[in-house]
């Protein structure tokens, strides 16, 4: 089984949720797709209570942070906030460009990010549905869009059921020098 392996890094969280087994699912879901970290806002749930829903025990291989409020996160460097939110200025995923590094947020079961939050994050994004999904479904969608963008995959058969031909393996070169080659970096003269 390959794991997935894509460029920079991510992590996954929600805001005010107050249903542990949803929170635990979310956690499952992020461990799964390979997050950096996950979180909680301002939740409501009970850590053993999340455990049920999270059969893979995320805690013990992700680190998980809580946090009371949108002002007391703390993210690594260069890493952008992205709310997922219905709303009318939100990006639609399938259009939305992913940061190299993100903490994607998402809001409460019945009422969505608040203002603070909004406020915070960098970008706002919105799934294309005709209605709300459940927090796990949402986090799953986003990040295998996240995935495929940043993934490094074969390019999709031109017909239903075509071969797919491996993606290409890259591989780094030797170094270059502008001025003089070092010594630890000359090859070996082959005669000696």
């Amino acid at each position: 089984m390959n794991e997935p392996r894509t460029r920079g890094f991510f992590g996954l969280g929600a805001e005010g949720i107050s249903k542990p087994a949803n929170f635990g699912a979310l956690l499952r879901t992020a461990h799964a797709f390979g997050a950096a970290f996950a979180f909680s806002v301002g939740a409501g749930w009970a850590a053993r209570d999340s455990r049920r829903a999270d059969t893979a025990d995320t805690p013990a291989h992700v680190p998980v942070y809580r946090w009371d409020t949108p002002g007391e996160m703390v993210l690594p460097d260069r890493c952008a906030l992205v709310g997922i939110e219905i709303a009318d200025d939100a990006a639609d995923l399938p259009s939305f460009r992913h940061p190299l590094s993100a903490a994607y947020v998402l809001g409460a079961e019945r009422g969505g990010l608040t203002r603070a939050m909004r406020d915070r994050c960098d970008h706002l994004v919105r799934i294309p549905t005709r209605f709300s999904l459940n927090l796990a479904v949402a986090g799953a969608l986003v990040l295998y869009d996240r995935l495929i963008q940043h993934g490094r995959f074969a390019e999709r058969p031109v017909a239903p059921g075509g071969a797919v031909t491996a993606p290409e393996v890259r591989t780094h070169g030797r170094p270059v020098f502008r001025r003089r080659v070092p010594d630890w970096a000359q090859e070996p003269d082959p005669a000696t």
